[in-house]
């Protein structure tokens, strides 16, 4: 047996540190922050039959990361109505919304504890596909970024605001 290498190592507690950061520290929080800032009628609003409403988009993250980390990852019973987040045309209010991401978070927070090495390169069948671990978790940063930014411009556009992410931090900074 091969000696494993200090790459092998720390990639998994990397990656899976990273995963934490993306969702948990950052994108979860600005769902809260646009859902906060929204009237609570805007959160349903869709622009058109072919846009979905900030509503629908945290219902289908909240789905996906579930159905995805949770089911696919960690083998807890999926019961994701994958369509349904989709067709809700309400029936959510804010604070319940905000409460479905904050126990999103938690659930998240310990799954991503559960997490061995060895699950990052097993593959696994998630909603019609064949991924590794790995590559589930891409995934699900990856969409879950995609409609965090859907969300803040809907936010943006419709309340002219800056949703002040980045407040008090200097961007311009080059880091030498």
């Amino acid at each position: 047996m091969e000696p494993v290498s200090p790459v092998q190592q720390i990639f998994p507690r990397l990656l899976l540190g990273e995963v934490r950061r993306r969702l948990l520290d950052e994108s979860i929080p600005r769902l809260q922050k646009c859902l906060d800032l929204l009237p609570e009628e805007a959160i349903w609003h869709r622009p058109n039959a072919q846009s979905n409403a900030v509503g629908n988009l945290v219902l289908h993250l909240i789905g996906n990361v579930r159905q995805w980390i949770l089911a696919g990852l960690l083998g807890e019973t999926d019961t994701r109505q994958r369509q349904q987040e989709f067709d809700a045309r309400g029936g959510w209010s804010r604070a319940e919304l905000k409460a479905q991401l904050a126990s999103l978070a938690q659930d998240l927070d310990e799954a991503l504890d559960q997490i061995p090495a060895g699950a990052l390169v097993r593959e696994y069948a998630v909603q019609g596909f064949t991924e590794s671990g790995i590559g589930i978790l891409m995934h699900v940063v990856e969409h879950f970024s995609y409609h965090v930014g859907q969300v803040t411009y809907f936010t943006k556009a419709h309340l002219d605001v800056d949703t002040g992410y980045y407040a008090g931090e200097n961007l311009d900074h080059t880091g030498k």
